[in-house]
């Protein structure tokens, strides 16, 4: 069958489907989502770049694609597995099909799989490398398959950063009242995180990965913000001493998820693997001062390892720390905020694109912070 296709995971467990999008082969770790909307912001997130997505919910393609949604240039998965593609399009704001943006851009993908077994073989096990075979690729023998996945390099160790950051900087201006500006420093950052920042009155300049400390305090700042990105907090030493040097400088900081990880380090904490991760919309986080739970937007597979319940003292000299969130599924630390510096970050995407808005006020809550340094230091 021409059109067939498998998906291979480094235990040898593999599935039987159908070839969806561009055909050939592709390799990653495979990860699961679980948000039952939004496949076109997941696709076009720079965090997904190496991974290989499983859709848990089982109709994706329905309302097709446009150019409104995306959440940056491109699609940034390796590969896309769900288990039935919608046969039509049927949206009003549509431009084309799921499937034509796929093989556009070059993405392999499988449908008509158990997406359900291999979302269960994946919480089991963990996390694993994978692989996607259709086309010519199909012809491989099943030992050479294996041998193809098994040849991924971890995410662990990965430093995915300049594969996804901007090369040359870039300036959103602020719309309303202009509180000053902030330097956005691009991990992969998603679209909707620059217009929500500029909605509150900073001007945005976004910065490559690659800036050095003199380079971005001499553009003296109001304030910076780490953005979400791929790969491993423990392989960016750069990044963390970058934010050491912001910190020290008592310039405002916020920054969420990737950036949350990377604040963790520059206070002395250690960061580690996820088994399997926190993907989708639906994930509940307690905000520890205010008691109220919200419903939040996830995409990592990494997480700060930092004492719940205690104020401790940062490690690096930055004083007082304590974490401000924690995942109500499994206790993973979900935000940290400095009580002695301006500075706190989160785990998860208050610019919710896909998902609910219910962290939203956290960018209101970093106007605020800048606003009151500025009254400060006046």
């Amino acid at each position: 069958m021409t059109d067939a296709a498998i998906l291979v995971l480094e235990d040898g467990t593999h599935y039987q489907g159908r070839a969806y999008g561009a055909r050939g082969r592709t390799l990653g770790e495979v990860v699961f989502a679980t948000g039952m909307t939004g496949y076109q912001e997941t696709l076009t997130d720079p965090s997904y770049a190496g991974q290989i997505v499983v859709m848990t919910a089982p109709h994706i393609g329905n309302t097709g694609v446009n150019a409104e949604d995306a959440e940056s240039s491109r699609i940034w998965v390796a590969g896309f597995v769900v288990r039935d593609p919608s046969r039509v399009v049927s949206n009003h704001r549509a431009t084309g099909s799921l499937d034509e943006q796929l093989v556009a851009e070059g993405v392999v993908g499988i449908s008509g799989i158990d997406t359900r077994a291999v979302t269960r073989r994946l919480r089991d096990v963990g996390s694993m490398r994978g692989g996607i075979f259709s086309g010519a690729d199909i012809a491989l023998s099943p030992a050479e398959q294996l041998e193809a996945v098994r040849a991924v390099a971890s995410m662990t160790g990965q430093n995915l950063s300049d594969i996804v950051s901007t090369v040359d900087g870039y300036s959103i201006p602020a719309v309303g009242e202009r509180i000053g500006s902030v330097a956005v420093l691009d991990l992969g950052v998603k679209a909707s995180t620059l217009r929500y920042l500029s909605a509150r009155g900073f001007d945005v300049d976004v910065v490559p990965q690659s800036i050095t400390g003199v380079e971005l305090l001499a553009g003296k700042p109001a304030a910076v913000f780490f953005s979400n990105g791929p790969g491993d907090p423990g392989a960016s030493e750069a990044h963390v001493a970058l934010l050491q040097e912001v910190l020290r400088a008592g310039i405002p900081f916020f920054g969420i998820c990737f950036g949350n990880q990377l604040l963790g380090r520059a206070l002395g904490f250690g960061t580690y693997k996820l088994p399997f991760g926190h993907r989708g919309i639906n994930q509940p986080v307690l905000d520890v001062a205010t008691g109220r739970t919200e419903i939040t937007s996830h995409n990592h597979g990494f997480a700060v390892d930092a004492p719940i319940g205690e104020i401790v003292e940062s490690s690096t000299g930055f004083g007082r720390v304590e974490v401000s969130h924690i995942n109500l599924n499994d206790n993973v630390v979900e935000g940290l905020n400095a009580l002695d510096i301006p500075a706190f970050s989160v785990q998860y995407h208050p610019e919710a694109a896909a998902g609910p808005h219910d962290a939203n006020y956290l960018f209101d809550r970093f106007r605020d912070m800048v606003l009151a340094h500025q009254k400060d230091t006046e």
